[in-house]
């Protein structure tokens, strides 16, 4: 019995300690690499650093990337998971194409930089998960040894790190870094699984263990002796937006910031997005009602109210192939059982429960979310005789905090313009709430 004890004891001593260990940080290609396009495998070298562990192993400038540690290069989806998942100072295996040959290259790479603010102490800590799944967390606090606000934010659904680094300059990055350097607040973001310096693989991560992740995160946000708990606003974007009321209604957090936010189901939510992409595509009225009903509300009953892959139905229903613009598995990056359980999950419940003040953006260029669903908000918070709540729609602005002159400038990935006030709104808000 005495060595079964000491055996158990020995166990949970490596389980909690092998819990602790620093997630191994995630690599630097010091290289620009164009991305699959999707039509044909690989990702084209287009420029490798000189002296970079790349340079010194002979990789060229036109070399296409066919594999990396055994994974193929097939779209962009493989491809994200590969760039997230390489870990610095780690033998890496590269298999490239260079002409009609084929080359394989062992390297090792270089950590990514970390952050660095002026003013702001900033830390990278583990979170795991209660499925065991350590995430990266990046926490900021102003210079001083008092009590902050804190601000935590949510993301949106894709696949994309909250980190923000030396060779990112979009106007998504550029709210964080202001939040970061100008809220004088402690501001905490967490990579999703698969994503950062994370654990997982965040193409096949469904909803809930996404979810979970962002649960853990606020407890171990309530933990720091730096932060005043009772001044905790949630921030979140897109999808983010739409969680934040729920993590303020289960962690008694002072407010909820929601920018870029949805209120109906995820049904619903598809068929209104596919019959605004169409109208930017230019299809006749008549054309689009036929398409909806014809095409779109079958193809989304069938995968998100019957639970069916992408792949199932369209070979069963082949005539939607022509107009499905997601991957066979996959939406957005994300796999069918995450979408599965966000058509499960009661959104307008946490909205109809929210008891802390509300602060709501909508941009009158946002083709992905709905005004609608902005003032159905506000009408059921105005039913329920919540006494503090705002919605502002920002003139031109789009999903992605850029503004742009319509709808369809977005949708092509136009360059669009950044306006300070974007983010000072957000640090505005922040302080509105607590005060």
């Amino acid at each position: 019995m005495r060595y079964s004890n000491l055996s158990f004891f020995l166990i949970l001593t490596v389980s909690f300690s092998t819990l602790a260990q620093e997630l191994p940080r995630r690599a630097s290609f010091e290289a620009k690499i164009g991305w699959p396009n999707n039509k044909v495998p690989g990702a084209t070298i287009k420029e490798v650093t000189p002296n970079s562990p790349l340079d010194k192993a002979g990789i060229k400038v036109n070399d296409v990337i066919i594999s990396v540690n055994g994974r193929k290069v097939l779209d962009q989806e493989d491809w994200s998971a590969i760039t997230y998942a390489i870990r610095a100072n780690k033998p890496t295996l590269f298999e490239l194409k260079r002409g009609q040959e084929y080359i394989k290259k062992d390297v090792k790479l270089n950590s990514l930089p970390k952050e660095k603010h002026p003013k702001v102490d900033t830390f990278y800590e583990t979170v795991t998960s209660d499925y065991g799944i350590k995430q990266r967390a990046i926490i900021t606090k102003p210079k001083g040894n008092k009590k902050f606000p804190a601000i935590i934010l949510i993301q949106g659904l894709s696949c994309s790190t909250i980190e923000e680094f030396s060779n990112r300059s979009n106007n998504w990055v550029k709210l964080i870094k202001d939040l970061t350097e100008k809220s004088n607040m402690v501001l905490m973001r967490i990579d999703k699984p698969g994503v950062g310096d994370s654990e997982g693989d965040c193409g096949k991560v469904d909803f809930l263990t996404e979810l979970n992740g962002y649960e853990s995160a606020v407890k171990v946000l309530k933990s720091k002796s730096y932060v005043d708990t009772s001044k905790i606003i949630v921030y979140g974007n897109s999808m983010g937006s739409a969680l934040a009321p729920y993590l303020a209604n289960k962690f008694d957090l002072a407010g909820v910031i929601s920018d870029g936010t949805f209120y109906k189901s995820w049904y619903e939510h598809m068929l209104e997005i596919e019959r605004r992409i169409l109208q930017i595509e230019g299809k006749s009225e008549a054309e689009i009602y036929k398409l909806i009903n014809e095409v779109f509300i079958p193809l989304y009953y069938e995968m998100l109210i019957k639970k069916r892959s992408f792949e199932d139905i369209l070979e069963d229903n082949p005539t939607y192939k022509k107009y499905h613009r997601q991957g066979l598995n996959h939406m957005y990056g994300r796999p069918m059982a995450y979408y599965y359980q966000v058509q499960d999950f009661n959104f307008a419940k946490n909205w109809e429960e929210v008891k802390v003040p509300v602060r709501i953006r909508w941009g009158t260029n946002d083709w992905i979310m709905t005004e609608n669903d902005n003032d159905m908000i506000i009408a059921i918070l105005d039913a329920k005789g919540h006494k503090n709540h705002k919605l502002y729609k920002y003139t031109d602005l789009d999903h992605w905090s850029t503004i742009h002159t319509n709808y369809s400038s977005s949708f092509n990935f136009k360059p669009g313009k950044w306006d300070g006030k974007i983010s000072q709104q957000i640090i505005d808000w922040a302080w509105e709430i607590i005060k």
